[in-house]
């Protein structure tokens, strides 16, 4: 597990043995010292007092792993806590009898709340390190720092995709976890604003000073030693790096978003896009926008969507598939994921949007004059990085991005709003592969539900208008949940995309606007398959519910609009 991986990684830390005096020796001369909040030093006075000791910490005779910690605390004087909503967890049972088995005092669980648990630890690890560095400036700091890796590795075992820290009169950590989003924890406000500042401060990548106030973009790589403490404090061994969002906020103090950067799921860097959810369908179109030596080719979608990961594995195939013996660059801000045999070009030093606009086009201008034969740009976000892409295909390279817009047919559109010239658009030999995708949650195959379950559900009358009695039985809804899904009923997500290969009929009903009649010509002449088209095929394998389909596709009796 990654939270073992993670312990195994960090040096033990000896516990004080005056807790209450350690944990409350933050107090600083300097003006930007956080203070124990009453709740800290109530817990403090409560449980740590007269030399007791947190027993589930890192090396300490009885330390467990980050989820389990989640979950319990056992203090040497035998007090055993138990987060409320996990009396009955069968990770609680086994803890019990494993203290017993060392003969370690342990009394009745003591029932409490999951902010409370939290707050524990937070004070015990505070200690920890109070032991542990002679510097009582840096305190605050290094506490804030491991609490910020504590919360990624609990993200990184749920294979969350974001963490949204939101600070207002209270601080919320919530988890997006297949596109949905939990709240996880809470805080006081205090803590927040402190875990913020660290989060910034633990940043690789970033502005030199850190602004309440003001939009800011961060960057974390890796794992890095934590400062002023013998031990190590290292990221999950999955988490390649996180990128973070400042942000301001309204009727609040302040808003940070960070998104995990996960080590791809095959270590052998294999570019597998089946793996990713795509159908043989698919994979024959990607077959033929990899062997086409020139032109653009386009994955589109929202945040979020899986882009640069399909991207990932498209550049993967293709070098396979060409022996390696071609140049592939790839120009990226930053690069996310590791692709074998390419030559990555990271656009850094560059602190506001239009510096980064400015690097990223000279990054792009220099891959353009290092004799490549493929071009990845990570994403087209302006006129002069889209002109650019243009200029190495009409120049006789393969050119791959990702761009944000609607739809497959859309991405011409969105070319034409940055102001890349028509005829450029309306040309098969440069406009090669338009590619767009969305992220599906998967059913849990094991309590899935039939969708006759909700023959009084509006969406099952629409079903049976769309798809008839075949719809009926083979498409299944999301269960109630068992062990193999966790209770949530779903495991996982997919890619589903649509995907034109154009010509020059197509490319030029788009432009001139005739957005229905390109769809028809595509999905009939070109033998296309809009995304709904492909999530109901999806559906009626059983790998999607009903309700996913409408909630990306729209209504099921109604037909798509561009």
């Amino acid at each position: 597990m990654a939270e073992e991986d993670t312990q195994a990684q960090e040096e033990p830390l000896e516990a004080p043995e005056t807790p209450v005096e350690a944990a409350s020796s933050a107090s600083s001369e300097t003006e930007t010292k956080e203070k124990p909040t009453a709740e800290q030093l109530s817990i403090t006075e409560k449980y740590f007092s007269n030399g007791n000791k947190l027993l589930t910490l890192p090396g300490m005779p009885l330390a467990i792993n980050d989820d389990t910690r989640r979950l319990l605390a056992l203090f040497s004087d035998g007090r055993f806590l138990v987060g409320e909503n996990h009396k009955f967890d069968g990770r609680v049972l086994s803890f019990e009898v494993l203290a017993r088995r060392k003969k370690l005092p342990i009394s009745k669980p003591i029932y409490v709340s999951q902010n409370e648990i939290n707050t524990v630890y937070s004070i015990g690890e505070r200690a920890q390190i109070a032991a542990d560095t002679s510097d009582d400036s840096v305190l605050d700091q290094l506490q804030m720092q491991k609490d910020f890796v504590n919360i990624i590795t609990q993200a990184a075992a749920q294979k969350v995709s974001d963490v949204h820290v939101v600070i207002a009169d209270s601080s919320q950590i919530l988890f997006r976890v297949n596109g949905m989003m939990k709240v996880e924890m809470e805080y006081g406000k205090e803590w927040g604003e402190s875990f913020v500042r660290a989060a910034f401060a633990s940043a690789d990548i970033s502005d030199s000073n850190y602004a309440q106030n003001e939009f800011q973009g961060a960057q974390k790589l890796g794992s890095t030693p934590l400062r002023g403490s013998k031990g190590k404090l290292m990221l999950p061994h999955n988490v390649l790096a996180i990128r973070l969002q400042f942000n301001p906020i309204a009727f609040g103090s302040q808003y940070l978003v960070m998104r995990l950067l996960y080590a791809d799921d095959n270590p052998d860097g294999s570019g597998d896009l089946s793996s990713l959810g795509f159908g043989q369908f698919e994979e024959d179109l990607f077959y033929r926008l990899r062997a086409a030596p020139v032109g653009v080719s386009i994955v589109a979608g929202p945040t979020g969507s899986g882009k640069s990961t399909t991207l990932q594995r498209n550049m993967i195939k293709l070098l396979q598939e060409k022996n390696y013996e071609l140049n592939l660059l790839t120009v990226e801000d930053p690069p996310e994921y590791p692709i074998p045999g390419a030559r990555q070009m990271p656009v850094t030093n560059a602190n506001t949007e239009e510096e980064k606009a400015e690097q990223f086009t000279k990054a792009l201008s220099a891959a353009l004059r290092s004799d490549p034969d493929v071009i990845m740009v990570g994403e087209i976000r302006a006129l002069a990085s889209a002109q650019l892409t243009f200029q190495g295909a009409l120049s006789g390279h393969g050119m791959w991005a990702t761009l944000h817009a609607n739809s497959a047919p859309a991405i011409l559109n969105r070319f034409r709003d940055m102001g890349v010239e028509t005829f450029k658009l309306l040309d098969p030999e440069i406009m090669k592969g338009l590619i767009s995708q969305r992220l599906f949650r998967k059913l849990c195959p094991h309590c899935r539900m039939s969708v006759k379950e909700r023959q009084n559900d509006p969406s099952f009358q629409r079903l049976r208008t769309a798809l008839g009695d075949f719809g009926v039985e083979n498409a299944y809804v999301r269960g109630p949940g068992c062990k193999m899904c966790n209770g949530t009923g779903v495991k996982g997500r997919m890619s589903v995309p649509e995907i034109v290969l154009p010509d020059a009929t197509f490319l030029e009903l788009m432009i001139k606007g005739e957005t229905r009649r390109a769809i028809d010509y595509w999905t009939s002449d070109l033998n296309g398959r809009t995304l709904k088209e492909a999530a109901i095929e999806r559906m009626l394998k059983g790998y999607i519910d009903l309700d996913e389909v409408e909630r990306w596709c729209g209504l099921l009796d109604q037909r798509p609009v561009y």
